[in-house]
């Protein structure tokens, strides 16, 4: 499938339901996934909903563990892995949609996290905005909806924000306040939707904005980190 991208969301549903480099939808894995989360649901909403929840709480967010290798971003790596940052979890809800007969597409946005770690910050050269923040687009009931499967159950626990929920007829992205009411995220461009990851353009991206983390990725290739970011979330609440 040749990669399409649109401004803003797509015109053609039917386009994106295909198998894809990333969206490897007929992976047993991901089979196997999607049967899982989608149980005895007969229609589409309620299929969305139920993928939703188990990409958002069962694949544990980490922005740590970040790779550039194309093979770690396919679908059923990242349900092996367990684990994953905005952009894996985003696109894993797409293939899982699709796997399910749901036409989807993946977006990206700029955001800032302004309840960010210091670790994190650090990491990302002193910044707290988040370039190609990545999202995921349902077409549901005629209209397609945004929704954000990121941050975990557990880890919005430890970070005292509220959790993103998605209930299959509004968009369900990041919340604008945590629930202390401190402003939390905070969405500053939206770059629009494509038919599969596009991995090269976030990697271009992140060379420009981030060029410390594929460094720091390079180095760390073939090794396993132990830094878990909601550790590192909990300590600096404590």
């Amino acid at each position: 499938m040749t990669l399409i991208h649109c401004d803003g969301l797509p015109d053609a549903p039917e386009a994106y339901l295909a198998e894809t480099g990333f969206f490897d939808i007929t992976h047993p894995v991901v089979r196997r996934f999607t049967d899982a989360a989608v149980g005895d649901a007969a229609d589409a909403r309620t299929r969305a909903v139920r993928l939703f929840y188990a990409v958002r709480d069962r694949i544990r967010y980490d922005p740590y563990n970040i790779t550039y290798e194309p093979p770690a971003y396919r679908a059923s790596a990242v349900i092996e892995a367990g684990y994953g940052w905005c952009v894996p979890k985003a696109a894993l809800l797409a293939a899982c949609a699709r796997a399910a007969g749901i036409p989807s597409a993946i977006g990206l946005a700029d955001v800032v996290n302004h309840l960010t770690t210091e670790k994190l910050k650090a990491r990302m050269g002193g910044v707290n905005v988040f370039y190609d923040h990545g999202y995921t687009a349902l077409h549901l009931d005629g209209r397609w909806l945004k929704v954000v499967p990121a941050f975990n159950i557990e880890l919005c626990e430890r970070f005292g924000v509220r959790p993103t929920e998605f209930d299959g007829t509004s968009d369900a992205l990041y919340q604008p306040f945590d629930v202390h009411d401190r402003r939390h995220m905070e969405y500053l461009a939206d770059h629009g939707t494509w038919s599969d990851l596009p991995l090269d353009k976030i990697k271009s991206d992140f060379a420009i904005h981030y060029p410390q983390s594929l460094a720091r990725a390079a180095a760390r290739a073939g090794h396993t980190e132990t830094d878990r970011f909601e550790d590192d979330a909990r300590r600096e609440r404590e």
